[in-house]
């Protein structure tokens, strides 16, 4: 059964290069004793993917999906079914949520597996960071919904990065900042940090203003959405009040941009946060800047130090009581796309690589 597991893959040094291998199907006499076979169903595809790719190596995605060199393959967020097991306690047929290659299938190594999840602790995950390998059942799920799951696959892993950068603002108090900036602000994960905020501020009284950066097409439907008390083109930067005391959040990683506004602010930018890289291929700039020293926000290490200061599951229950209302928000306008077949993935990751997808467009594939 040759190319019964086809797997997009993705040149590590050059993301423009990429390739549907035909590899063979993994079977059921494969597996190894506590091993399982997951038949991979759909999956999510963002901007969020392709800074696991520009920033593969720095951060090890390239490592949960192993691929012959050059080839690396991009992590997505998606659902599963098990379609073979050698785990007492991970009977065929659970579906479940959770990190997945771009391909059919997925062989897994459950430990401490409980009725809501399992750690994937195969030796080469083992050194990884510990939220990319949990696999969540959904039949035990409390925010799971059938009918939601496109909106689970798109929305989740970044609203939890909107969530801990919320979180860690706050515990912080926004460094005594009048004003916080987003960039690339019509991103998904922009804009959940950005509801947050406003959702939370009148509770808080924090922060005064909350200023979105983007490029001329979406300011529209930035301004339309109302998360954001202003919306301002890249091009306007020094508009922008420059006595303001700023936090700035960078989800776009454009050099240049990033430069502009510590120039433009110089000692009025208190803090200064780098998050994403959706502008994937402008990421150079100066190094010396004026005002605060950008600083990497590495969510999963964010997720283990609050979870140790007030528990995990209290760290979820501040997390769920958000999820609801900001999906609520989100449905309202985002535009799901499902899309099927190697051809078809590859084209829906060429159109995400060079910026092409629109804002209220959320990418659903299948191999």
């Amino acid at each position: 059964m040759t190319n019964a597991n086809p797997t997009f893959v993705v040149d590590q040094d050059n993301l423009d290069h990429c390739a549907t291998l035909p590899l063979p199907a993994i079977t059921a006499d494969e597996l190894n004793d506590g091993e399982v076979l997951l038949a991979v169903d759909h999956f999510a595809f963002t901007a969020n993917n392709i800074t696991y790719a520009a920033l593969g190596k720095r951060f090890k995605y390239w490592a949960f999906f192993p691929a012959e060199a050059p080839w690396g393959q991009i992590p997505v967020w998606g659902f599963a079914d098990v379609a073979a097991s050698r785990h007492p306690e991970v009977p065929v047929g659970k579906r479940l949520y959770g990190y997945l290659p771009m391909a059919r299938q997925l062989r897994v190594k459950p430990g401490k597996v409980s009725k809501s999840s399992f750690i994937d602790t195969a030796e080469h995950r083992q050194h990884l960071a510990l939220a990319y390998n949990q696999y969540q059942f959904t039949d035990t799920d409390p925010a799971y919904q059938p009918e939601h799951e496109a909106l689970q696959m798109l929305l989740r892993p970044l609203l939890i990065t909107s969530f801990l950068l919320d979180d860690f603002l706050a515990v912080n108090n926004f460094f005594e900042a009048e004003q916080i900036i987003l960039t690339s602000a019509s991103s998904k994960t922009a804009l959940g940090l950005a509801f947050m905020l406003q959702h939370q501020r009148s509770q808080r009284g924090k922060p005064l203003t909350i200023t979105a950066l983007t490029s001329p097409g979406n300011t529209d439907f930035v301004e339309s959405l109302g998360y954001y008390d202003k919306v301002v083109s890249y091009a306007d930067i020094d508009k922008l009040d420059a006595s303001q005391s700023t936090v700035s959040v960078d989800f776009a990683g454009n050099g240049e941009i990033l430069a502009s506004l510590h120039k433009h602010f110089a000692d009025n930018m208190l803090f200064s946060s780098l998050v994403g890289a959706a502008h994937w291929d402008s990421r150079g700039g100066d190094k010396n800047l004026p005002g605060a020293k950008p600083e990497v926000f590495f969510a999963p290490g964010y997720w283990e130090k609050r979870g140790k200061e007030i528990g995990n599951a209290q760290l979820m229950q501040n997390f769920a009581t958000l999820w609801a209302p900001l999906v609520a928000s989100v449905q309202k306008w985002m535009k799901v796309t499902e899309v099927e077949g190697g051809d078809a993935v590859e084209e829906a990751y060429k159109q995400t690589l060079q910026g092409k997808v629109n804002p209220d467009q959320g990418l659903i594939l299948k191999m």
